[in-house]
């Protein structure tokens, strides 16, 4: 081939910006309670948190995911790498460490290379070694349309379980990376543009922040990925039963971000998310391309947790339980 092929163009949807609508995805699985096994079931579907574990014994949990999604990037090692780190970080989420992963990948055979898909496994590959885990085999299918993730299988302490529905009221809202990757990743499919700093925040694994959190003692959280900042904490806000107070001028943003937004990259996405937060929250004077933002759809975003970190930004607190789920100030 002569010319670059463009990955994004074969995606409808970029990165986690192509998840099912938080709206859409709760009313389909609705009634549908986790399957009863033998093993003592920690964390299961009750309130959507990022992995599943069970106990193994009274010191070990297992944690066990599965994520994927279509091109975000056109570089395909890139978009390999991105889609990996994004897979592991639901283990550092529940304060786990992965183990074990195995590649989950679709391919259009008749369309691209497979020298393509080839890179974007070496791409998982790399950062799977990074992170200490291993990645052996996996499964493939011949589909219209690239796809790539990994099904990740790690351990957790019980007693530090990171969940959605341990917060108290009191405690500050930490982030541990900027947002702005889901309109730049827009604006990259549109254009071709290239944003190097959205690339790297997108390859950064959580594992650092994870090991911060844990050895901090928190004990609530998640990461903010395709539902965007407010989907994300309007979950956390619902499973705890508090509401979430958002600093807006605190919350911290790659370059180039707002001039995204402003020249209109916003994904169909990130305004579903808008849309499903919206009753629930209190944007007070917040303006719409504020919100916009707030409610970007990320792809391998950071954690957003109660407490405070080394090097994240504290971007809001959690509030008793009052008349709204969110507040924007």
């Amino acid at each position: 081939m002569t010319e670059p092929v463009r990955l994004t163009r074969y995606a409808r949807g970029g990165g986690c910006a192509c998840k099912i609508p938080p709206g859409e995805l709760e009313a389909m699985v609705a009634g549908l309670g986790p399957a009863t096994g033998t093993a003592d079931l920690l964390v299961g579907l009750d309130h959507g948190d990022d992995a599943a574990v069970v106990r193994l014994d009274e010191r070990t949990g297992l944690v066990t995911t599965a994520d994927f999604f279509t091109p975000v990037v056109d570089d395909a090692y890139d978009w390999g790498r991105i889609a990996a780190t994004n897979a592991l970080s639901d283990v550092y989420a529940m304060g786990g460490t992965p183990l074990v992963a195995l590649n989950l990948l679709c391919w259009p055979r008749d369309v691209l290379p497979l020298e393509l898909a080839r890179e974007v496994l070496r791409g998982g590959q790399d950062v799977a070694r990074d992170a200490g885990c291993h990645l052996a085999g996996g499964h493939s299918v011949d589909d219209e349309g690239p796809k790539y993730g990994l099904a990740v299988t790690g351990v957790v302490r019980p007693e530090e379980l990171i969940t959605l529905d341990a917060g108290r009221p009191g405690l500050p809202l930490s982030l541990t990376k900027p947002l702005g990757v889901g309109v730049l990743n827009t604006r990259h499919k549109t254009t071709g543009e290239s944003f190097p700093e959205a690339v790297a925040a997108m390859t950064t694994l959580n594992r650092d922040a994870a090991r911060a959190a844990v050895a901090a003692g928190v004990r609530c959280g998640t990461d903010v990925t395709g539902f965007g900042l407010l989907g994300h904490a309007a979950k956390l806000a619902r499973a705890s039963r508090l509401t979430v107070a958002i600093d807006a001028a605190r919350v911290p943003y790659l370059d180039g971000a707002r001039e995204a937004v402003r020249d209109g990259h916003v994904s169909g996405g990130s305004r579903r998310n808008l849309d499903w937060v919206t009753p629930w929250t209190d944007f007070g004077r917040v303006a719409e391309h504020e919100r916009l933002l707030l409610a970007d759809a990320q792809t391998s975003g950071g954690l957003l947790v109660a407490g405070e970190l080394p090097g994240a930004t504290v971007v809001g607190e959690l509030l008793p339980p009052g008349e709204h789920r969110l507040v924007v100030r």
